[in-house]
């Protein structure tokens, strides 16, 4: 399971006082105001910053970090990723999942037979689709709805799922 997960990226600077625009990545962009800190991960280092505010524009989270006042300060942050540890992810509901721990689940079928692994999640308006590949070699695109996924074990990396006629038509 994922140790740590991505909520934003940062796609520009905004402003000349150190502020940034972060595109969320997290199902819930208001979350950013419940954050007190985050860690940028640079693809050298993780680097933890104290959020010093938060205001939206459109799309984006406005971030200010605690000791970065200037354009030049953050300038260099472009295109990083925010992270924060497991402990500190959104809580999820009953019978909720994080993306990062379903892609690689194993598939099985209502008879116990493996038939594949999860591949991506679709968010789509009214559900989100699995993306299976199948061990056939063709692909399935099942709707992430009760009818349909009949038991989820995370740990153990396991879905049964229930194929609706049609789709693998």
């Amino acid at each position: 399971m994922e140790e740590f997960f991505q909520i934003g990226v940062i796609s520009s600077t905004h402003g000349v006082r150190g502020e940034v625009k972060v595109f969320p990545t997290t199902d819930d962009v208001k979350r950013f105001k419940k954050c007190k800190e985050v860690l940028l991960d640079t693809g050298k280092e993780r680097i933890t910053l104290e959020v010093e505010g938060v205001k939206f524009f459109k799309q984006f989270a406005i971030l200010k970090f605690k000791g970065i006042d200037t354009l030049n300060d953050v300038e260099k942050y472009k295109g990083k990723s925010l992270i924060v540890p497991r402990k500190d992810a959104v809580r999820l509901r009953k019978d909720e999942y994080f993306v990062a721990d379903l892609i690689g689940v194993q598939i099985y079928n209502e008879d116990e037979q493996k038939i594949g692994i999860l591949k991506d999640v679709l968010e789509t308006g009214a559900n989100d689709v699995y993306v299976i590949a199948l061990d056939d070699g063709r692909e399935l695109l099942l709707p992430a709805i009760k009818e349909c996924v009949l038991e989820v074990r995370i740990e153990e990396q396991y879905m049964r799922i229930h194929i609706l006629d049609g789709l693998l038509d």
